[in-house]
């Protein structure tokens, strides 16, 4: 069964989630350096059924663009000639990796692991993508 793939794009790092095959959780994937996206992506796809990727397309409070705006629509018109046959889907991402920091406090995370910024990502896209669930759902 396809799943769903959330991304959390970074101009420097990126994060990944992914959902079980019955779409039903959201569990991290991976958090990687941006400049490796795209290959991941294709080897990702070549194992995995994907229907839809999710993307946190950020926005200020005021729904104007913020500076990252931009990187993330160029990536998103960079997939969709790459994986025209994906769809991708924006989503909001605010609060996303304050809330990713957040649970990683309150599951008891050591600090040095709070520090790692793939993690941190990780989790965020994790976050985004389970929304997106609860919303469709």
């Amino acid at each position: 069964m396809p799943r769903i793939l959330s991304i959390d794009y970074g101009s420097k790092r990126t994060g990944l989630a992914v959902t079980d095959p019955l779409k039903i959780i959201a569990s991290g994937l991976a958090g990687i350096h941006t400049k490796d996206l795209e290959s991941f992506l294709i080897d990702y796809f070549k194992k995995e059924q994907v229907e839809t990727v999710i993307i946190g397309h950020p926005t200020n409070w005021d729904d104007s663009d913020t500076h990252a705006t931009p990187l993330v629509q160029a990536f998103i018109n960079r997939f969709k000639k790459v994986f025209p046959n994906v769809p991708i889907v924006k989503v909001d991402e605010r609060n996303t990796s304050k809330l990713a920091v957040q649970s990683m406090v309150e599951s008891g995370m050591k600090k040095k692991n709070r520090q790692n910024k793939n993690l941190v990502d990780e989790i965020a896209a994790t976050i985004m993508l389970q929304e997106y669930l609860n919303n469709i759902g």
